[in-house]
């Protein structure tokens, strides 16, 4: 037997439904537009020409862009930290979050207070400097590493997951069996936990790519610089020469320097979003899993 629905329900749909494409509208337009106003003719980007579709399409500004080879050095860098800052961030996280989750370690909500205390409360850029300075790690890839490589928001959620997911009953039955802890968490544990693993490697790239401030602090070495770092470099050194052409040129070659510099910016942030956009549509369930493993009380 099919049940009718209510005008109400109905009405509620529709409203949710407009909601939702107006949300959907609003999260994507603005990236929409930096895509085209990237391939669109600099002079209809600057006089407000471009809203829906690309006009005038050419890749000047993503010549200008590319004609500085660090880019391809800075894309390797940023995914040298993010895959190295990944692999130790997994290393340290599950096994802190398994025992954390487990009901007879002793002293377990302690640790996890202080965990959650550090999440809230910190020292202060001077005190985290003054740390990195005396650890040696000043101009050193680890200085984009190691300060990261533990999350407590990526511990709690793995910590709900296991509390969640891995019954006290399979520890007892593996115990008799004479399965020690570290052998049940290699063995047992971490083959079912696929979803987990995938979600804070997820939460640890997405994280690492964008970063940019602690290299700013603590690398000197241009060569070590991440991406964005080299996108901001050539955002200035752009801006930059475009002011100290302004002697001498025509006030038309001015105008079309600057239209190019501003044209620049959609680029790089182009150029600097792409990795992730692609990869995004193919991992994103992994997003909505880790939402939910994090609404769960473990």
């Amino acid at each position: 037997m099919v049940s009718r629905r209510s005008v109400q329900d109905r009405l509620y749909d529709a409203v949710f439904n407009v909601i939702l494409v107006l949300a959907l509208l609003i999260a994507v337009y603005p990236l929409y537009y930096v895509l085209i106003a990237s391939v669109s003719d600099s002079t209809l980007v600057s006089g407000g020409e471009i809203t829906l579709y690309p006009r005038g399409i050419n890749f000047e500004a993503y010549k200008f862009v590319f004609q500085d080879r660090s880019i391809m050095r800075g894309y390797l860098n940023s995914l040298f930290y993010a895959a190295g800052q990944t692999v130790i961030s997994l290393i340290l996280t599950l096994p802190a979050a398994y025992a954390l989750s487990r009901r007879d370690f002793r002293g377990g909500r302690l640790f996890m207070l202080y965990f959650v205390v550090t999440m809230y409360f910190s020292g202060g850029i001077i005190p985290f400097f003054v740390v990195i300075r005396r650890l040696g790690l000043i101009d050193s890839v680890w200085s984009l590493i190691l300060p990261n490589a533990v999350n407590v928001f990526n511990i709690i959620v793995a910590r709900t997951f296991f509390a969640s997911t891995i019954p006290g009953e399979l520890w007892e039955s593996a115990q008799l069996d004479g399965c020690t802890n570290a052998r049940f968490f290699l063995r047992i544990v971490l083959p079912v936990s696929g979803a987990l693993v995938s979600i804070v490697a997820l939460f640890n790239v997405v994280q690492n790519w964008n970063a940019f401030f602690h290299a700013m602090l603590f690398i000197r070495d241009l060569a070590k610089n991440p991406l964005q770092l080299i996108l901001r470099r050539i955002i200035i050194m752009n801006e930059i020469a475009s002011g100290d052409a302004s002697i001498g040129i025509s006030p038309e070659e001015l105008i079309r320097r600057r239209q190019i510099s501003d044209l620049m910016k959609y680029a790089l942030i182009v150029v600097a979003a792409a990795p992730l956009l692609i990869v995004y549509p193919f991992v994103q369930k992994y997003f909505v899993k880790g939402v939910m493993i994090g609404s769960v009380k473990g």
